[in-house]
């Protein structure tokens, strides 16, 4: 019988930014953010705050406002990928990036991009392959509301989902 044998990925460091950093994949130059210490669900990781703010938005960008997007500072931040198991939230009311379950250094940083984006510039197709996957990464506008609840969502999504 032949097995399949899944690999994972060989990354190297990037840049270190004192509790993360971000990494490289060799094989498909993807980058990512990684915790370089333990964080419990419910802590602050750290805060963050607006480095610009755009009327439209951007791949890059989190959006705070119906016409509010903002580049993140510290930088490094945007390096935080999509999951749909989640394990962190920008939460935009106190600009504190806020450990959603239990991290351990090792552990890529990822957040659900649906939380803050309500209609994103750039859809894309999910493959983070998990058992809550939603396929299709288009912006929170874009779900059932059967699937909302399953996730913290800024309160801007929130105040969206409500109209």
């Amino acid at each position: 019988m032949l097995t399949q044998q899944l690999t994972q990925p060989i990354y190297h460091v990037i840049s270190s930014h004192g509790f993360g950093e971000i990494r490289e994949d060799e094989a498909s130059l993807a980058k990512a953010f990684f915790a370089m210490q333990n964080f419990s669900a419910g802590s602050v990781i750290c805060p963050f705050s607006a480095a610009a703010i755009l009327k439209e938005p951007t791949y890059l960008t989190v959006q705070i406002g119906e016409d509010e997007h903002i580049h993140l500072r510290p930088e490094y931040l945007q390096y935080i990928n999509h999951s749909c198991e989640p394990n962190v939230l920008f939460n935009t009311d106190t600009m504190q990036l806020e450990c959603l379950k239990d991290i351990e250094a090792g552990d890529e940083l990822c957040f659900f991009y649906p939380a803050t984006e309500w209609d994103m510039a750039q859809p894309f197709e999910c493959l983070c392959g998990t058992a809550s996957c939603i396929k299709q990464v288009q912006g929170a506008k874009y779900l059932s509301k059967g699937i909302l609840p399953n996730y913290k969502l800024t309160a801007f999504i929130q105040s969206m989902l409500n109209k």
